[in-house]
C-alpha cells in the first residue's frame, strides 16, 4: 500500500515537473520536486483520529521516505494537541469539515491549524502551534529495529507535538531480486531513519500541514534508544549521514552534480533550509559512546577491589583494558571548568579554575581502588556524591512511599507526617522504605505511563533492585551457568512500550539469541572459540572489515561515536543535553555519560548528567522531575525568558501500604552527616556501583560491550567484533593472556 501511493504521488509530481526531469539516481538534486511532492502530506493518504480523553489528533502511520527498504520500519506518526486544530479538511477547500465535536472514526484529510490558540503547560510555559516543542521518540532498543506505530498523546496536555517513527536495526535482513537474504540493518540505519522521519515532519510543518516548531526538537529514548537520542542530537545536520538519507529518498537532502549537497526544500516558491537535528535531548541510560565502552566498563569493575571475576582470563583482560582506558583518557587532554560542573576539584575553595582531568596509577596511594586515582576520578566521585545528595534532599517529593522503623515496622500516619527531611534521608540510606508510584513508576517522561515495560527503575530484574532483585553483596556475582542470564520473572526488555509508541518488536537486552555469553556471572571465557588464536583471528578479520569502510567509505564505529561530532566542524550542536542513568547501571559504564557531558560542556552546550542511586537500567523520572519539566525549564532559560521551577513538594501525611521494606541498605557504603550531607569514598561508590553488575565483563564472547554490537551473534557464532581497543589488548598482551584462556 505504501509503495502504491508513493508511486502514484511520484508519477503525478513527474508530470508536474517534466521540464525538470528525473535523474536515474534518486536523491540527486534534480529529484527534488518529485520527492517533495511525494512527501507532502496533502498528496498522501493521511487519516486523523481524535481522542476526546486526551484532546489530541493522531496521524495514521505514513511513510517518511520515498524509497523505504523495510516499509514497516520507515514510517512516522504524529500526535498533536487538539487546541492547535480547528478540525480536518476532507475536501481540500481549506475549511474544517470534521471537528473534535463531530469526529467519530478515522477521518481522511488534512489538518486545519489554529495558529492563534495557546496552551499553557503544567509548569507554566505557554506554546502555540508555531512554537510548540516537538518530541522525537527514538526506539532502537538494543540498537535493534522498531516497527512503525501510532504516536501517543503523552504530551498533548503540555502543548507538545509527539512523533513516533520506526527504524531499521541490527537484526534486519531483506530478500533481494535474486531471492537471496541480504543483511540490511547495519549502522547507521537506525539513526538515518530517525533523521529521515525528522526531515519529513519538519518539512510538513513548514508547509503548514502540521503544527509545531522546526526549531525546538527534543530527542528522547531509553537504552539503545537513549543512545540514538544522544547521537541524533550530537550529529545534527552533519554531512556524514547525508548519503544514507539520500539512499532511502528522504526529503530535504540531495546530491548535486559536483558532489556537494543541497539541504533545502521549496516553501511557497522560496528555498528554505531543512534540518535533521535537535534543539535538546533527554536520554535515559544512553548506551553510548560504544567506542570506549569496553575499556570504561573494565575500569569500573577493576576499581572495585572486592569484585569477583569469574575467571583469571577475565580479570587479566579487564586489567589490561583498564590501563588502556587510563592512557586513552590522558591522551584526550580533557579539562573541565569548575563553575560549569559546580565542583571545587582543586580544593582552593573557589569555582574559578579550569582543571586538567587525568588518571594516574599508584598501587600504594590508591590501594582501595586497585591503584587508580587522579582528577578524572575525583570528578567521577563528585558526580556520584552530588547525585545522591540531590536524592536525599528531595525525598519530600516521595508522597506515597511506605516508611519503616529500624525493627521493620511500618510507621504510623502521624509518625510519617512528622518526619523531617533528615529523618527520611536516614531511612533512605538504611533502606527502610518501600516505594510508591511517585518513586518508581513515573516512567521516562514522568507524566504517567512513559516507562517502557521491563525498564522502569531497576526493572532489568523482577520488581527492580528494590523489589526482589538478588543480593549480589560486595561485588560477588552468582554463577549463571553457560553464561546465560537467569529468568527473573520474565522481565526481558519489551520495547513495545517505549514512550508508548516508538517501537513495536520485542527484544531481550543482553540475549539476542540463546547461547550468547553476556552475563557478568559467566564463568565461560568462550562458547565459540576453542583457542585464543581462533578468537584473535576473528577479531582481526572483523575489525579489518570495519576499518575498510562501508559502501560510502565510512567506518561505522566512528559514525556511531557522538564524541566525534559534538563541537566538531560540520555539526550544529544542540542547545542542551540531559542524560539520566541508574547508578547501578548494568548496561553501560558511568564514565560514558560523564565523557559525553564533558564534550558537550566544552562545546558550549548546557549539559547535565543524573545518576540515580536507586535506579537501574533506564530509570524512571523521580521525586518531582519529569521530561516536560526539563523541556519547559530549557525553553524558559534559552527561549522565552519565563523561568520554570519544580513545584513545591506536598508533604506526605499518610504512610503507604507496603508490608515490608524493599529499599537497598546503603549504610555500608554511605555515611550521613549531622548537617544532612552524604559522604563516601570512590571505593565505596564503586563497590555499590558494581554490586548489581549484570553485563559482560570483558573476557569472553561478545567482548565488544555485550548486546550493543552492530550484528547479532547466535548460539553457534559470536557477534561481529568491532573494538580496535580490545583487539589491541589481545594482540599486545597475547603472551600474558593466552595461557589463561580456555575455550
Amino acid at each position: 500500500m505504501i509503495k502504491k501511493w508513493i508511486a502514484m504521488a511520484v508519477a503525478l509530481a513527474m508530470m508536474a515537473v517534466s521540464a525538470v526531469g528525473f535523474a536515474e539516481d534518486t536523491g540527486a538534486a534534480s529529484d527534488k520536486a518529485a520527492i517533495e511532492a511525494a512527501l507532502n502530506l496533502k498528496n498522501m493518504d493521511q487519516e486523523w483520529t481524535y481522542s476526546a480523553e486526551s484532546d489530541a489528533w493522531t496521524l495514521s502511520v505514513v511513510t517518511a521516505v520515498t524509497k523505504p527498504v523495510i516499509e514497516d520500519e520507515e514510517g512516522v506518526s504524529v500526535c498533536v494537541p487538539g487546541a492547535y486544530v480547528t478540525g480536518v479538511d476532507t475536501d481540500g477547500d481549506g475549511a474544517a469539515d470534521v471537528t473534535a465535536q463531530s469526529a467519530t472514526d478515522a477521518v481522511k484529510g488534512g489538518l486545519v491549524i489554529d495558529y492563534e490558540a495557546e496552551i499553557t503547560s503544567a509548569n507554566g510555559q505557554t506554546y502555540t502551534a508555531a512554537t510548540a516543542p516537538v518530541i522525537l521518540n527514538t526506539g532502537a532498543a538494543g540498537y535493534g529495529n522498531a516497527t512503525n506505530t501510532l504516536a501517543a498523546a503523552t504530551y498533548a496536555a503540555e502543548g507538545y507535538i509527539n512523533v513516533a517513527c520506526g527504524n531499521r536495526g541490527k537484526q534486519d535482513s531483506v530478500t533481494n531480486a535474486a531471492g537471496e537474504t541480504v543483511y540490511t540493518g547495519d549502522a547507521p540505519s537506525c539513526l538515518v531513519d530517525q533523521k529521515a522521519a525528522t526531515r519529513f515532519v519538519k518539512y510538513n510543518i513548514l508547509l503548514g500541514n502540521l503544527p509545531g516548531s522546526v526549531e525546538y526538537w527534543v530527542s528522547t529514548g531509553g537504552s539503545g534508544g537513549g543512545a540514538h537520542a544522544t547521537m541524533f542530537a550530537a550529529t545534527s545536520n552533519n554531512p556524514d549521514f547525508y548519503d544514507y538519507q539520500i539512499e532511502v529518498g528522504a526529503v530535504g537532502v540531495y546530491k548535486n552534480a559536483d558532489g556537494s549537497y543541497s539541504t533545502t526544500v521549496t516553501i511557497d516558491g522560496q528555498e528554505v533550509e531543512l534540518s535533521d537535528g535537535a534543539w535538546g535531548c533527554v536520554a535515559y541510560s544512553a548506551i553510548t559512546p560504544l567506542y570506549e565502552a569496553d575499556m570504561a566498563q573494565a575500569m569500573e569493575y577493576t576499581l572495585t577491589t572486592g569484585f569477583n571475576f569469574n575467571t583469571e582470563f577475565q580479570q587479566a583482560l579487564a586489567k589490561v583494558l583498564s590501563d588502556e582506558y587510563m592512557d586513552y583518557i590522558n591522551a584526550q587532554n580533557l579539562t573541565v571548568d569548575e563553575a560549569k560542573v559546580g565542583f571545587d576539584l582543586d580544593g582552593d575553595g573557589a569555582l574559578e579554575s579550569t582543571v586538567a582531568l587525568t588518571i594516574e596509577y599508584d598501587a600504594e596511594k590508591y590501594a582501595d581502588t586497585n591503584g587508580y586515582g587522579g582528577s578524572y576520578l575525583d570528578l567521577y566521585l563528585a558526580e556520584f556524591t552530588e547525585n545522591l545528595q540531590w536524592y536525599v534532599d528531595n525525598l519530600d517529593y516521595a508522597t506515597d512511599w511506605t516508611w519503616f522503623d529500624a525493627d521493620g515496622n511500618a510507621l504510623s500516619d502521624d509518625a510519617v507526617a512528622g518526619m523531617t527531611i533528615a529523618d527520611k534521608a536516614l531511612a533512605f540510606i538504611e533502606g527502610r522504605y518501600a516505594k510508591g508510584s511517585s518513586g518508581e513508576r513515573g516512567g521516562m517522561g514522568g507524566r504517567g505511563g512513559m516507562g517502557p515495560s521491563g525498564m522502569n527503575g531497576a526493572d532489568d530484574f523482577k520488581g527492580g533492585m528494590d523489589g526482589g532483585r538478588p543480593d549480589f553483596a560486595d561485588g560477588e556475582m552468582p554463577d549463571f551457568e553457560n553464561g546465560e542470564m537467569p529468568d527473573f520473572g520474565g522481565r526481558g526488555f519489551d520495547n513495545a512500550g517505549v514512550a508508548e509508541n516508538s517501537s513495536g518488536d520485542e527484544l531481550d537486552v543482553g540475549t539476542p539469541d540463546a547461547g550468547t555469553t553476556q552475563a557478568a556471572g559467566s564463568g565461560v571465557n568462550s562458547n565459540n572459540y576453542a583457542s585464543y588464536e581462533d578468537m584473535l583471528a576473528a577479531y582481526q578479520a572483523d575489525v579489518a572489515e570495519i576499518e575498510a569502510g562501508d559502501a560510502y567509505g565510512n567506518n561505522l564505529v566512528d559514525l556511531y561515536n557522538p564524541l566525534n561530532y559534538i563541537g566538531a566542524e560540520g555539526t550544529e550542536d544542540p542547545t542542551w543535553l540531559r542524560i539520566v542513568c541508574g547508578a547501578v547501571e548494568g548496561d553501560i559504564a558511568m564514565f560514558n555519560s560523564l565523557n559525553t557531558q564533558l564534550a558537550a560542556l566544552n562545546a558550549g552546550i548546557d549539559a547535565t548528567i543524573e545518576w540515580q542511586w536507586d535506579g537501574g537500567h533506564v530509570p524512571s523520572e523521580v521525586l518531582g522531575n519529569s521530561l516536560p519539566l526539563w523541556v519547559d525549564m530549557m525553553y524558559g532559560e534559552h527561549v522565552s525568558g519565563v523561568e520554570t521551577t519544580k513545584a513545591a513538594a506536598e508533604k506526605q501525611t499518610a504512610n503507604g501500604t507496603a508490608e515490608s521494606a524493599t529499599g537497598t541498605d546503603l549504610s555500608g557504603w554511605v555515611s550521613l552527616e549531622e548537617d544532612g550531607s552524604v559522604t563516601f569514598t570512590l571505593a565505596d561508590a564503586m563497590a555499590y556501583r558494581t554490586s548489581r553488575a549484570s553485563k559482560a565483563v570483558p573476557g569472553f564472547d561478545v567482548i565488544d560491550y555485550g548486546q550493543e554490537d552492530y550484528v547479532f551473534g547466535d548460539s553457534d557464532s559470536d557477534a561481529r567484533h568491532w573494538s580496535a581497543w580490545v583487539l589491541k589488548a589481545l594482540e599486545e598482551n597475547r603472551e600474558a593472556l593466552e595461557g589463561l584462556f580456555e575455550g
